[in-house]
């Protein structure tokens, strides 16, 4: 249980902690503003690989001017006025200074956001996804864009004539093979969550179904990730530039991210962050997985601060998991231990914007692939849906756990409003989904690692939760239409002495500053506070009697507010823990 201490030795240490890594950070850095952070310190013969920001869409002599100093053009990223190339170190700060460059940053290594158990997920009835089928809602005719690491071709990914729903392929990793077809076994298992229609577990043999939100969408397969699934900023960013491109051939209306890595900068700066912004920006709504970094308490702040890029931009919506419990009642539903936690490093952005279920999530499969090999015990056995099954592993389906397939149960989500109502915009859609996801959680819940017997205690806050639990019935049944932008809001700490933490509502044409839309009550509690009139998400909602005591030891006096703040976990740490596997109930 956290309790308030945010005064006590232990917190000075904390704070000491924090304060340390900053100003080891900044002591570290010497170079141009124009350089990231994490590019100081590499030895002038090394290579490295970098995106290079312009101040306008790069040309060929943009392109030149790079080569000139020895780059190597590995991908044009028009798309966010920007290239990708490998550079000696030693060119970095003669780069910097020309005027027609606007930032230099690390092209950086993602990966997929995945845990490794045997019962049902009911994913789908936990969130009224039943309530799409009694509508004739199945994703028919919406495009939903999946980078990841492929998608195979499986029997359950066939609309009724037989025909595969994969319309489009594409390889962005580089491997020298062309093929886009999965060779790790992630965008498989997300594209079933998406889309899956269940033909494998039809029929009076089968006494469960197990199929996807949106089980006729139609599939954009846009390979990023490699067979260990890893990736790099610039194979992602052009595998949305192609998205984009496609957008009106296939009708993509949605972009799934069950990616990330670390944060290194302010998302204003960060190039991942601005490819995602400009989907979001050319009608695509962009969901992304917040991050499995839930349980690292690096610098001793319980996992806050870890939600991962591009989950970090304001634009995307960012999804936590959720455990079902193995049961369709949402009253016992717990909230993952893994998942990340807001806010954003640098921007302090309130993440994640929403929770759906993502651990233990049945979805498909391809024996042989890499996720297989490193967990062969995660298919699901025969006689879990199968009249008179054997304790035989499926040949079809597979259980994985992580926000990774979380994301997707908001993607298949989102196809479905768009099928019903196909000129909602991305800011309606999400502004939508956080209106109507359910805002009923405990107080706070624990679990124990039964391999390491670590506790590990989660407050229902909004850096935890967002605006609440995926509810499909509730957001296909709404019909409010927000008129402006909805960017998740931001956090301040207060400098006086109650500890209040304070939600930003973002200026201008915002949705959450509109009060004739989301009423004038206080919401999260009487010890956090709204920055002006309007009420976030709901009207008269409190996020339980004692959520406050997560806001007293986290954002107590001793917690440092600015720019610079390294706020939760090392970049290190971050990007390390990012693959991290997950022992135990969730």
């Amino acid at each position: 249980m956290i309790r308030k201490q945010c005064q006590s030795a232990a917190w000075g240490t904390r704070f000491l902690r924090l304060c340390a890594v900053i100003l080891s950070a900044s002591l570290a850095y010497a170079g141009s503003p124009k350089i990231a952070k994490d590019l100081v310190g590499a030895r002038p013969s090394d290579r490295v690989n970098v995106i290079i920001q312009f101040t306008q869409a790069p040309t060929a002599r943009h392109h030149q001017m790079v080569l000139n100093r020895g780059g190597q053009l590995k991908y044009d990223l028009g798309l966010v006025k920007s290239g990708a190339y490998s550079v000696p170190a030693s060119a970095l700060a003669a780069l910097a200074n020309d005027p027609a460059i606007a930032h230099i940053s690390l092209d950086h290594t993602v990966r997929t956001t995945v845990d490794s158990s045997t019962t049902l997920d009911y994913a789908i009835q936990t969130i009224n996804g039943n309530y799409a089928t009694s509508r004739g809602l199945d994703g028919t005719g919406i495009g939903v864009a999946v980078i990841d690491s492929g998608i195979d071709d499986v029997n359950d990914l066939h609309n009724a004539n037989g025909n595969f729903r994969v319309v489009y392929s594409q390889n962005f990793t580089g491997d020298g093979t062309g093929s886009a077809g999965d060779q790790y076994g992630h965008g498989t298992h997300v594209a079933g969550i998406i889309g899956g229609n269940g033909m494998h577990s039809s029929g009076s043999q089968y006494f469960a179904n197990i199929h996807g939100v949106a089980p006729n969408v139609n599939l954009i397969n846009l390979r990023v990730l490699d067979q260990n699934g890893v990736g790099t900023d610039s194979a992602v960013i052009a595998a949305i530039n192609q998205a984009i491109h496609l957008k009106n051939i296939y009708n993509i209306k949605v972009i799934n991210l069950s990616l990330g890595r670390g944060v290194f900068e302010s998302y204003t700066k960060d190039p991942l962050c601005n490819a995602v912004e400009q989907a979001t920006k050319a009608g695509i709504v962009v969901v992304v997985a917040a991050g499995n970094n839930g349980r690292n308490n690096a610098a001793g702040t319980t996992g806050y601060g870890t939600i991962s890029a591009p989950g970090n931009d304001p634009y995307v919506i960012t999804v936590g998991a959720m455990n079902t419990m193995g049961t369709p009642s949402r009253g016992d539903d717990q909230i993952a231990s893994y998942s990340s936690k807001g806010p954003t490093l640098f921007d302090h952005v309130v993440k994640p914007d929403l929770v759906a279920p993502g651990n233990r999530i049945i979805s498909l499969y391809s024996s042989g692939l890499t996720l297989n090999q490193i967990f062969p015990g995660n298919e699901i056995p025969y006689s879990l849906y199968q009249v008179n099954g054997n304790s035989g592993a499926s040949d079809t389906y597979y259980r994985l756990s992580g926000t990774s397939m979380a994301a997707p149960m908001v993607s298949g989500t989102v196809a479905l409003m768009l099928q019903q109502n196909p000129s909602l915009n991305p800011y309606q859609v999400k502004a939508r989904l956080m209106k109507t996801a359910s805002k009923v959680f405990p107080t706070s819940s624990t679990v124990v690692d039964p391999v390491t017997g670590i506790s590990y205690t989660s407050q229902y806050d909004l850096f935890t939760v967002g605006a609440g639990y995926l509810d499909i019935q509730a957001a296909l049944s709404n019909t409010d239409v927000a008129n402006g932008n909805v960017f998740s809001p931001t956090a301040a700490f207060t400098t006086d002495s109650s500890g209040n933490v304070t939600v930003s509502l973002n200026t201008g044409d915002s949705v959450w500053n509109k009060s004739v839309v989301w009423g004038t009550s206080v919401v999260w509690g009487t010890n956090v506070l709204v920055n002006g009139s309007s009420v976030v998400w709901g009207s008269s909602v409190c996020w339980g009697s004692s959520t406050t005591q997560a806001y007293s030891v986290l954002w107590g006096s001793s917690v440092v507010w600015g720019s610079s703040v390294v706020w939760g976990t090392s970049q290190q740490d971050a990007v390390e823990s990012l693959n991290i596997t997950i022992h135990g109930e969730n």
